[in-house]
């Protein structure tokens, strides 16, 4: 089209078949076009709006029930306390039966902590790091050298890479 015939057309017509009307289209069918148009949006909306409410059940069942798995594997060590409890108020219970018996709780427990990617973080004689230990002091050893754990105080834990807990340390300062 040149432009002087683009200046020939009356103002206000155009290409308005992209749009999704005819300039021949009657008012009745654009008022119906429109609310077609606003009909489709609210059902939109609405989808939207019910993705999201499902959405948040799903986060809150998995919030709730998340820990499902760690509990039913922390049963078993639970089991045991309630066992060596009972031992223990037995007749003639020993210190040694009592120490077994948390020897083999502990191990439940850790292999129940382990299967959910809790690692125990015990940096003896290893270089301090203070991304993962925290010095509770310093001490002079000619057996360990200056910047590396001398004692363990406690133990710390890291939760699939993520540190959860540091690992409170002596330092030696060397000899």
């Amino acid at each position: 089209m040149h432009a002087s015939q683009e200046s020939a057309r009356p103002e206000g017509t155009g290409d308005h078949e992209a749009e999704g009307f005819a300039p021949t289209d009657t008012e009745e069918n654009l008022l119906a076009r429109i609310a077609e148009l606003e009909a489709e949006q609210l059902r939109e909306r609405a989808e939207v709006e019910n993705q999201r409410k499902r959405w948040m059940r799903e986060f809150e069942q998995a919030r709730k029930f998340g820990v499902d798995r760690l509990l039913n594997d922390l049963l078993p060590v639970i089991d045991s306390l309630e066992q060596g409890i009972k031992a223990a108020e037995a007749p003639g219970a020993g210190v040694e039966a009592l120490k077994q018996g948390s020897d083999m709780t502990l191990k439940l427990l850790h292999k129940a902590a382990d299967s959910h990617g809790l690692v125990v973080v015990d940096p003896a004689g290893k270089a301090f790091n203070p991304e993962e230990h925290q010095a509770m002091g310093m001490q002079p050893s000619a057996e360990v050298p200056a910047d590396h754990v001398l004692v363990v105080l406690q133990k710390g834990y890291k939760l699939h890479d993520r540190l959860v807990r540091p690992a409170l340390v002596l330092v030696s300062s060397g000899a």
